[in-house]
C-alpha cells in the first residue's frame, strides 16, 4: 500500500535510493524489523509474554553502549539514570517484580537467547535507521525497509502456503486493518521520531508500548490495574522525562546538529 502510494505521487525514479543506501534499508529489514518481531514470537512461545518483554527492552542499554563506543555520545549520568528507570518501570508494569512473580515465571534456556537476540535487533534497527534517516526522506526508507522485512517474510513463508491455509474473508480483512494500523502506521510515526531525536531518546520513548497495553487492557477488557503497575508506569514516565530534558551546556550543540527531515 505504502509503495502504491509513493509511486502514484512521485513516480518509481523519486523512489529509488542510492546502492549503499539500499544495502542498509534491505539489512535493517531483514536483521532490524523481521528479526526482532520473530525472535520476540520465539521468546514469548518459548518464556512468557512478561519475560520477552523485559528482554527486549534491554535494547536502551544496547543503543547506549553502542553510541558511546562510536563516540557519538557521551555517557552521562543523565542517559545511564533514564535507562535504569525506564527498565525497571517496565519490570514493574508486566509483573516481573514483587513477591510472588518470579514463582509464576516459565524461563527457558533457547527463549531467553530469543529474547536477547530481539533486543539485539531492535536496538540495531534504531541506530541504523537513526542514520540513514539522516540523508533522506523517511517515506523512502520505510517503504525500502517494509520491503526487505516483507521479502525476508516471504522467503520463509512462501506465498503457496499462504494460499494453502485458506483463510476466510473476514481473516484477510483482519490482515489487511492489522498490518496499516499496528505496522504501517507505528513504524512511519517511530521513523518519523528518529529524524528528530538521537537513538537513545527516541528507544526510551518506545518503553511507552508496554504502558499503553496495560492502560489498554485496563480501559478495554477490564483487567484491573494494580498499584505496582501505576507505579512502574510512573517510572517510565519520569525516565522519558529525564532523557528528555537537554543537558547543561549541550543545548546549543544539538541545535546545530538536528537534521532538518526531508519531506
Amino acid at each position: 500500500m505504502l509503495a502504491i502510494v509513493l509511486v502514484g505521487r512521485r513516480g518509481w525514479r523519486r523512489i529509488a535510493l542510492p546502492g549503499r543506501d539500499l544495502v542498509q534499508c534491505l539489512l535493517l529489514g531483514m536483521l532490524g524489523v523481521a528479526a526482532s518481531n520473530y525472535f520476540y514470537y520465539v521468546a514469548i512461545q518459548k518464556t512468557s509474554v512478561a519475560i520477552a518483554i523485559i528482554v527486549q527492552y534491554t535494547a536502551p542499554v544496547w543503543v547506549l553502549l553502542y553510541v558511546v563506543a562510536r563516540r557519538q555520545q557521551k555517557l552521562s549520568l543523565q542517559k545511564v539514570a533514564a535507562v535504569a528507570v525506564a527498565i525497571t518501570g517496565i519490570a514493574l508494569t508486566i509483573g516481573i517484580a514483587g513477591p510472588k512473580s518470579f514463582s509464576a515465571l516459565h524461563l527457558d534456556s533457547y527463549g531467553l537467547f530469543a529474547a536477547l537476540l530481539a533486543s539485539f535487533s531492535f536496538a540495531f534497527y534504531n541506530v541504523g535507521a537513526h542514520d540513514v534517516l539522516a540523508r533522506h526522506d523517511r517515506w523512502l526508507i520505510l517503504l525500502w525497509t517494509l520491503t526487505s522485512a516483507s521479502l525476508c517474510w516471504l522467503s520463509l513463508n512462501p506465498p503457496w502456503r499462504v494460499v494453502a491455509a485458506r483463510y476466510a474473508p473476514q481473516e484477510w480483512g483482519f490482515f489487511f486493518v492489522f498490518s496499516m494500523l499496528s505496522v504501517l502506521g507505528p513504524f512511519s510515526f517511530y521513523f518519523h521520531g528518529l529524524q528528530y531525536l538521537e537513538p537513545t531518546r527516541a528507544i526510551i520513548a518506545s518503553c511507552l508500548e508496554p504502558v499503553f497495553s496495560i492502560l489498554l487492557a485496563a480501559a478495554l477488557l477490564g483487567e484491573l490495574l494494580k498499584p505496582i503497575q501505576s507505579l512502574g508506569i510512573a517510572l517510565v514516565l519520569t525516565a522519558i522525562v529525564i532523557v528528555q530534558r537537554p543537558a547543561k551546556g549541550s543545548a546549543v550543540r544539538e541545535e546545530s546538529a538536528c537534521v532538518e527531515p526531508m519531506e
